[in-house]
């Protein structure tokens, strides 16, 4: 293993952009540090080239919402979005990598719950962790710009990041798991125009993992914006039953699954409820170690 001290300072790769007064990125650094105090630090890159961003930013600052007294870091107002990789420990060779997407209602990001401790958990299992700060509030369309912006520039460093370009896959929370199904069900369409080599890359996710996913239905029916076909990834669900508000999105997403004979798995949950992340109080409690098996059958866990 790497045997990083865990105050060490991030690497930043150059034309990125990292506000070290910010402390979201300390917050993120410590909550891996204390799972695994020996892993390497983790290196922040922007997601678009300075002056290079299509569509809008903000219109404040950059800063964390009100604290709710729960340790969940909500970052809201990102303008400047980025990527920051957690390697996989001791990677012999190159290692399967997750773009992680955290959910908060396209208002917010849970920076922590739903990113670092999420890339802090797959790398226990030897899966590199990116975590993506994603444009926040209400830009939808800028967040899918940059999910596949993300995809494309992960497979153009592999290399540097050490990672197996054919096994790079997204997880989404929340609004997050929304965002990773509209980049699944709609890769290959031009989101943004091309801005350098990275660009000609696909954007197709090698497998993708929804974790109890938002806004997938609309009028009783899977929203529009979703058209699932036989080219969609492999793909893991994670919802609860007695999340009323969403549940009904993900039993609509499956269907379409199933109906296309798209390789996929659906761990429905009687109770769990909803913005759980590693940690449901109910029955979905169990869905880590079920996704580490799926992952495992997908040949991105090793056994």
């Amino acid at each position: 293993m790497h045997n990083a001290k865990s105050n060490s300072t991030p690497r930043i790769a150059s034309g990125s952009i990292l506000l070290m007064k910010n402390p979201t990125t300390w917050i993120a650094m410590l909550t891996l540090a204390f799972a695994a105090p020996s892993f390497a630090a983790p290196e922040v890159v922007s997601v678009w080239p300075s002056g290079k961003m299509p569509g809008n930013g903000a219109k404040e600052a950059e800063k964390e919402a009100p604290s709710k007294g729960d340790g969940v870091v909500r970052l809201t107002n990102v303008s400047e979005p980025t990527m920051t990789v957690y390697p996989a420990p001791s990677a012999q060779k190159p290692a399967p990598a997750v773009i992680i997407c955290p959910g908060g209602g396209y208002q917010i990001l849970a920076i922590n719950k739903e990113g670092s401790a999420i890339a802090a958990w797959l790398n226990t299992q030897g899966i590199t962790g990116i975590v993506l700060k994603y444009r926040v509030p209400q830009n939808r369309e800028g967040a899918l710009q940059d999910l596949q912006r993300a995809v494309r520039l992960a497979r153009s460093k592999h290399k540097d990041w050490n990672i197996d370009a054919t096994r790079i896959g997204v997880m989404g929370f929340s609004a997050g798991g929304h965002l990773c199904a509209r980049l699944v069900t709609n890769h290959g369409t031009a989101f943004y125009p091309p801005i350098d080599d990275a660009d000609k890359l696909p954007d197709r996710p090698d497998f993708a993992v929804l974790v109890y996913p938002a806004y997938l239905d609309r009028q009783n029916h899977l929203a529009a914006d979703l058209p699932v076909s036989a080219n969609i990834p492999a793909t893991f669900i994670v919802h609860s039953d007695d999340d009323k508000s969403f549940i009904a999105g993900s039993k609509f997403f499956a269907e379409a699954l199933t109906k296309a004979k798209v390789e996929h798995e659906f761990a429905l949950y009687p109770t769990g409820g909803h913005g759980y992340g590693l940690h449901s109080k109910g029955e979905a409690k169990a869905w880590p170690g079920r996704c580490e098996q799926w992952l495992e059958r997908m040949k991105v866990r090793a056994k």
